[in-house]
């Protein structure tokens, strides 16, 4: 199997985008492609078929390359539960939660993870395409490196470093990063690609002849900026998507340690709907649906959430007959109350939470990771849902006797999920992914507008289907793709 790894000068260079447009154009060329990432640090993530846990862009990069999802493509997750610790997920399953310091020891064992799944990608693919993590030239993360060159080094693959241009000193980026690699290192790199240029292409050429010159190393492209590519994002929130002409108007709590906010890209890109993300400092206002999403730690978020008086927003919101949905942790939040007997989140075992729903609780050592479908039971009705589970909390209570959805197809077999208030103004449910399907984001409309407005839903799956190939068109023309896929070293 070749295997080409991305790396990039900084974070948001560019890397999970160049990755996902190659792997669609190598499956174009009818190539076995796998993506790969030793090492991802982030809160968006996905579940595979086998019930296991990775990064969100492996996820969209798998289906550039039109393959199934495996936790082999990103063998090691990191997601952030504090700001110096996080969950450390192996081969798709958490292993314990650890502190930075204690992670830099582990990586030791984690490179033998990372070399595993390679190994046996090589089995089943022609080609790896890999992506690397933040930049390789930070010089307090290079020892025991597995997310960038250590990798690099370890399968002696070609590199290719992408840098964007958007943010100004380019050059300098290119040629500091290259700098501050070893001379193995440097060897290892075989070209640079540039990213997020605007303007007339021949007033950077001079830039790039020196560049050229000045490493001896050839530049392979130049992407322009792409100003509607809506891609799953791998952690950073599109913040800015506000529509003027919008029918229905929704706020979503930007927490602190919000997960899987891209549950709310096809209401985001939905014309008939205006989404705001209420962050630090500002006011919920009039909308007409208030969601909390999922969070990585609840019982943190919980309290920030207090802070910000964004509970007694909510409570009003009620009172004048708005409706509230919370998803996953979200859910969670609504209820009575969180029990934390193993002390997974916080060194209380009991918090009080919003008191919006008769549920409570309990945070547990071992996490649910599945891929569902059911029934969705809003407005009186049966819409076909499907979706995925990431939690390890487990909820009981009077509320769940009023299910958001019935599921037909879960390990557990014919279960319900979540709960629609008496007064049907609140709803709850551990579903991620349930705005995705057209009929189901069309119910939930409908319910949070009380039947007012039809906004339809947005299809997620052919819109991101459409802008893969948009991606891999604009790939083709503007880089030199047979240059990039004889790559050696």
């Amino acid at each position: 199997m070749k295997t080409i790894m991305v790396q990039g000068t900084t974070s948001d260079a560019g890397k999970s985008t160049l990755v996902a447009g190659l792997c669609r154009l190598a499956a174009r060329k009818g190539v076995q492609v796998a993506p790969f990432k030793p090492q991802n640090m982030a809160l968006n993530s996905a579940v595979t078929p086998c019930g296991g846990e990775i990064g969100r862009a492996q996820a969209l990069q798998a289906m550039a390359a039109k393959v199934p999802l495996s936790v082999d493509f990103n063998p090691i997750l990191l997601k952030p539960n504090s700001d110096t610790g996080a969950q450390v997920i192996v081969h798709g399953q958490a292993l314990t939660n650890m502190e930075a310091g204690s992670y830099h020891d582990y990586k030791a064992v984690a490179m033998q993870a990372v070399l595993e799944s390679h190994q046996r990608l090589s089995q089943s693919y022609q080609l790896c395409l890999v992506e690397g993590a933040g930049s390789p030239a930070e010089i307090n993360l290079r020892e025991n490196d597995i997310a960038n060159m250590g990798f690099a080094c370890a399968v002696n693959c070609p590199v290719i470093i992408i840098a964007d241009i958007d943010k100004g000193g380019v050059f300098a980026h290119l040629v500091g990063t290259l700098a501050l690699l070893s001379e193995q290192e440097q060897a290892l790199v075989q070209g640079f690609v540039i990213n997020r240029f605007r303007g007339d292409i021949g007033l950077l050429q001079s830039g790039l002849d020196w560049l050229e010159e000045y490493t001896g190393k050839p530049v392979l492209g130049v992407l322009p900026y792409l100003h509607d590519l809506a891609l799953d994002a791998e952690d950073a929130v599109t913040i800015e998507n506000r529509t003027d002409n919008a029918s229905l108007h929704i706020a979503v709590l930007l927490l602190p340690h919000i997960s899987n906010h891209t549950d709310f890209d096809s209401l985001r890109l939905n014309p008939k709907v205006d989404l705001r993300y209420v962050r630090h400092g500002e006011k919920i206002g009039s909308v007409d649906l208030i969601i909390i999403p999922g969070s990585k730690n609840v019982i943190s978020d919980l309290a920030f959430l207090r802070n910000e008086g964004w509970d007694q927003e909510i409570e009003r919101h009620l009172r004048y007959q708005g409706k509230v949905l919370g998803i996953c942790g979200g859910l969670q939040m609504l209820g009575q109350k969180i029990v934390d007997p193993l002390h997974i989140e916080s060194s209380q075992r009991l918090t009080m939470a919003l008191g919006l729903a008769a549920l409570t609780t309990e945070l547990r050592e071992t996490k649910q990771l599945t891929n569902v479908s059911g029934h969705c039971l809003l407005n009186n009705g049966k819409v076909d849902i499907s979706g995925y589970e990431i939690h390890c909390g487990q909820s009981v209570g009077e509320a769940l006797e009023r299910p958001f959805l019935t599921f037909v197809d879960h390990p557990l077999g014919a279960v319900k999920d979540g709960f629609i208030s008496n007064d049907n103004l609140i709803a709850g449910t551990y579903l991620h992914g349930l705005f995705d399907n057209p009929d189901t984001s069309t119910a939930i409309l409908q319910w949070a507008s009380n039947g007012k407005f039809d906004c339809g839903g947005f299809d997620l799956a052919i819109h991101r289907e459409a802008q893969l190939e948009k991606l891999a068109d604009i790939c083709e023309q503007h880089l030199n793709i047979d240059k990039i896929f004889a790559l050696d070293v």
